[in-house]
């Protein structure tokens, strides 16, 4: 009886529902990122696989989306990127003159995270419209035109009505309004199975 309860509870909730709650849970998560005093430390580190993590204390703007979704969901972007690539290598960026996948820093780099979003479907349109952006979005970027960043779409809104961003741009993660204010270069909506990429 307990049994057929339950599925008939998960069948009830709606597939908005569903994704209103992960969203939530990746914007808390991301969200306590900023409560975490981290140093902007872009150095090659040999890291534990699957799982590995460099010092808690630095991290870069791929290490918000990183430890955001393993505490979200127990999801491993490490683990799940190089099994995408060892399979799809040609499919990633050739911008690192690299001819083999690297899990010590593949997961690391925008490009290879923004390809990777695209290959799961998680891909949205870019636009100007506030409203298109949800909480609990990545949204990535070229600052000053060149440079890969990357950040978290928040719940809370700057005094014009534009989400703001959770991300680390230099100074540790922080919440604050970037989203227009340098050219989109992705826009993504992820709501991943644990199973399917979890740390353990």
């Amino acid at each position: 009886m307990r049994i057929l309860v339950l599925t008939l509870f998960t069948f009830l909730i709606s597939p908005a529902a569903l994704a209103a709650s992960s969203a939530d849970a990746v914007v808390a998560a991301a969200l306590e990122r900023t409560k975490v005093s981290v140093r902007y430390d872009p150095a090659y580190v040999s890291l534990s696989y699957p799982g590995g993590d460099v010092p808690a204390d630095t991290g870069v703007c791929t290490d918000v989306i990183i430890r955001t979704y393993r505490a979200a969901f127990k999801y491993d972007f490490q683990k799940a990127i190089h099994e995408d690539m060892r399979t799809n290598f040609k499919a990633y960026p050739k911008n690192w003159g690299l001819k083999r996948p690297d899990k010590n820093i593949d997961h690391r780099r925008v490009p290879n995270i923004e390809r990777f979003l695209k290959r799961q479907g998680a891909a949205l349109p870019i636009t100007k419209k506030a409203e298109d952006y949800l909480p609990g979005d990545i949204v990535s970027w070229r600052l000053g035109g060149s440079l890969p960043h990357i950040g978290i779409v928040s719940e809370k809104k700057s005094e014009w009505g534009t989400p703001l961003i959770i991300h680390n741009i230099g100074s540790g993660p922080v919440e604050d309004d970037l989203l227009f204010n340098t050219p989109i270069n992705g826009h993504y909506r992820f709501i991943p199975d644990a199973q399917a990429a979890s740390t353990h």
